[in-house]
C-alpha cells in the first residue's frame, strides 16, 4: 500500500538526526490527509502553548495551559507571503473537549478522531505524569494539532460550522455550541448499557467490530507497557556506559603513552551515555502515534453502542406494535390470552357497552397505524445508521493499517540507526585504543 515517496517520508522520519521539531512534525502531520476543501482553503497549525494562571468557575485560583491556534489562507503559504498575520485564538484543553463532545453527538455514525491523553499513561519511570510538565505539555500540543487536521481532513466533520467557529471565533464559540441543544441529544451511559445487555438480534458486523476494537485495545496497551519497560532498562543501560567514560577519565591520569587514547575513548562514553535522553524523548512521540489508536478503539466502540441502542429501539418499537395487534385481536375475538388489567376489571364491573369497545378499537387502530410508521421510521433509521457508519469504519480501517504501518516501520528505523550510533561509538572507541 505505500508508494516509494512515502517510504522516503518514512526514512526521514526514523532519522534520529533530525532536529526536535521537525521529528513532531513529520511524525504525527504525515498521517493527515490534505483532501478537504477546509484545507485546501486555510492551513491549521498549533504552534506554542502557554502556562497561565486564573480564577476557576469556584472563584479559587488555578494553574493551566492554553494552547495557540493559529489559521492562514493557504493561498498566502503557497505564494510564500509570510508578512500577513495569521488569525489566531487561545484555546484551553477543556474547550477541545466541549468540541469532541459535540461532534461526537452530532455524528454518532463517524469515527470520532481521540483528543491526546488529558494526564500521561504508560509513562517510564523518568518521565513525568503532572500534566503541566513542559515536555508532556509540548507532546500535547502536537496531540491537539493533530486532533483538529484529523478533524478538518474528514470530508464530513470538514464542512461543520461549529467547528469552524472554534478555530476562528475565539469568544463567542461555546455559547454558539451550546445554543446548538448537543447535551440533550446524548444518549445517557444507563440508555446505552440497557440496551447493549437487552438487545435481541445484535448485528453480526458490528458485534465483530467491537470485539476487534476491544483486541486492539489490549494489544496497543501491552506494547506501550512493553515499551515503557523496555525505555527503563535501556535508560539504565545507557547511563551506566557514563561510568566507562569516568573510569576512562581517571585512569588516563595515571598513564603517559595511554592517557591521551582512554582520555578520548573516555569523551566518546560520555557522548554514549547523554545522547539516550534525546531517544526517548524521541520514542515518545511514537508512544503518542500507538496512544491516539489506543484512543480510537474507544472511538469505534462508541459508534458500535448507538447502533446498538438504534438496534435497541428498533426492537422495541416492534414489540410495542406487536402487543398493540395482540390487544385489538383480543378486543376483536373477545378473548384474552394474557393477564390483563382490562381483563380484570371486565370481570369485577361487567362487560364495557359497544360505543366503548368501538372507541377503544377506533384508538388501538389509530395507535397500530403509529406504531407502524414508528417501526418503519426506526428501521429507516438502522439501515441508514448501518450504511453510513460502516463506510466510515472502512475509511478509518483504510487510515488505521497505513498510518500503524508507517509508525511502526519508523520505529524500527529509529531503533536501528540508534543501534549505528552505539556501533559507531565503539567504533570510534577501537581507533582511540589502537591509537595508544
Amino acid at each position: 500500500m505505500m508508494a516509494d515517496s512515502g517510504s522516503s517520508e518514512v526514512a526521514v522520519i526514523g532519522n534520529t538526526d533530525l532536529t526536535s521539531s521537525e521529528s513532531e512534525s513529520n511524525t504525527m502531520n504525515t498521517m493527515v490527509e490534505k483532501e478537504t476543501a477546509l484545507l485546501r482553503r486555510i492551513e491549521i497549525s498549533v504552534p506554542e502553548a502557554e502556562k497561565r494562571t486564573g480564577k476557576n468557575t469556584v472563584n479559587m485560583q488555578e494553574t493551566y495551559t492554553v494552547y495557540l491556534i493559529e489559521t492562514r489562507p493557504t493561498e498566502s503559504v503557497i505564494e510564500g507571503d509570510t508578512s500577513a498575520a495569521p488569525d489566531s485564538l487561545w484555546r484551553r484543553y477543556s474547550e477541545f473537549e466541549l468540541l469532541r463532545t459535540y461532534l461526537l453527538v452530532t455524528y454518532p455514525y463517524i469515527v470520532i478522531p481521540p483528543l491526546p491523553e488529558k494526564r500521561a499513561e504508560f509513562v517510564w519511570h523518568k518521565l513525568s505524569a503532572d500534566n503541566l510538565d513542559p515536555d508532556f505539555v509540548e507532546r500535547r500540543r502536537v496531540g491537539l494539532e493533530n486532533f483538529l487536521l484529523r478533524v478538518a481532513s474528514h470530508h464530513i466533520l470538514a464542512d461543520d460550522e461549529i467547528f469552524f467557529r472554534f478555530l476562528t471565533e475565539e469568544k463567542r464559540w461555546k455559547e454558539e455550541v451550546l445554543v446548538t441543544g448537543f447535551q440533550d441529544k446524548a444518549d445517557s451511559r444507563l440508555k446505552s448499557l440497557s440496551a447493549m445487555f437487552r438487545v435481541k438480534n445484535p448485528d453480526k458486523q458490528f458485534t465483530e467490530l467491537k470485539h476487534y476494537s476491544e483486541e486492539l485495545n489490549t494489544a496497543i496497551s501491552q506494547l506501550l507497557r512493553v515499551r515503557a519497560r523496555v525505555a527503563d532498562r535501556l535508560y539504565g543501560v545507557y547511563k551506566v556506559h557514563g561510568n566507562y567514560g569516568r573510569v576512562f577519565s581517571e585512569w588516563s591520569a595515571i598513564e603517559n603513552e595511554m592517557g591521551d587514547g582512554l582520555q578520548s575513548a573516555g569523551h566518546h562514553m560520555d557522548t554514549y551515555a547523554a545522547s539516550i535522553d534525546d531517544i526517548l524523548e524521541e520514542e515518545e512521540h511514537y508512544a503518542d502515534q500507538l496512544k491516539e489508536y489506543l484512543f480510537y478503539t474507544d472511538a469505534v466502540r462508541s459508534v458500535c453502542r448507538k447502533h446498538e441502542l438504534i438496534q435497541y429501539e428498533l426492537e422495541m418499537a416492534v414489540q410495542d406494535l406487536a402487543n398493540k395487534k395482540q390487544q385489538k385481536e383480543e378486543l376483536t375475538s373477545g378473548t384474552v390470552r394474557i393477564f390483563s388489567l382490562k381483563g380484570m376489571t371486565s370481570k369485577l364491573f361487567g362487560q364495557e357497552s359497544q360505543e366503548q369497545r368501538e372507541s377503544r378499537l377506533s384508538a388501538l387502530q389509530q395507535s397500530i397505524e403509529d406504531g407502524e410508521d414508528a417501526v418503519m421510521e426506526k428501521n429507516k433509521e438502522c439501515r441508514v445508521f448501518l450504511q453510513t457508519a460502516w463506510k466510515d469504519i472502512e475509511r478509518f480501517k483504510e487510515q488505521k493499517d497505513k498510518d500503524l504501518r508507517e509508525a511502526l516501520i519508523s520505529y524500527a528505523i529509529m531503533q536501528i540507526s540508534m543501534c549505528k550510533k552505539g556501533i559507531q561509538v565503539w567504533s570510534n572507541a577501537k581507533e582511540c585504543f589502537n591509537k595508544m
